[in-house]
């Protein structure tokens, strides 16, 4: 058995997910609504987060970028785009929701806040 809280909505039911031998789910208790054994599906067969993390950035008022990718990815993906976006540095002017790096993992990493050029 796994316990996980669900983070889909602010009631956060704790749910017990009953696996087979082979991993297989059995049965999911604990869940007050239907979007309670959908996260618990997912998280136990895929389980995908959305990635945040900062970026420099040359000649803007502000040293740093925050970015995020713009769905959740594979948690095993953090890894390798944290890898990527650490020897990454952009160049402002930077607009919010722009797309700073395509493809990585089946999505993009987007900027979340403007940074104008001050040079």
């Amino acid at each position: 058995m796994r316990e996980l809280t669900c983070i889909i909505c602010p009631i956060g039911c704790a749910l017990r997910v009953y696996l087979s031998d082979d991993n297989k789910i059995e049965r999911i208790e604990g869940n007050l609504c239907p979007r309670g054994t959908e996260f618990a599906t997912q998280e136990i067969l895929d389980p995908r987060r959305v990635v945040m993390t900062v970026i420099p950035v040359l000649n803007g008022d502000l040293p740093t970028v925050s970015v995020k990718t713009d769905k959740p990815v594979p948690k095993k993906c953090i890894e390798e785009i944290m890898k990527i976006a650490s020897n990454l540095v952009l160049e402002a002017p930077i607009e919010i929701g722009q797309v700073v790096l395509k493809d990585i993992c089946g999505a993009n990493i987007v900027a979340t806040r403007r940074v104008r050029k001050v040079k």
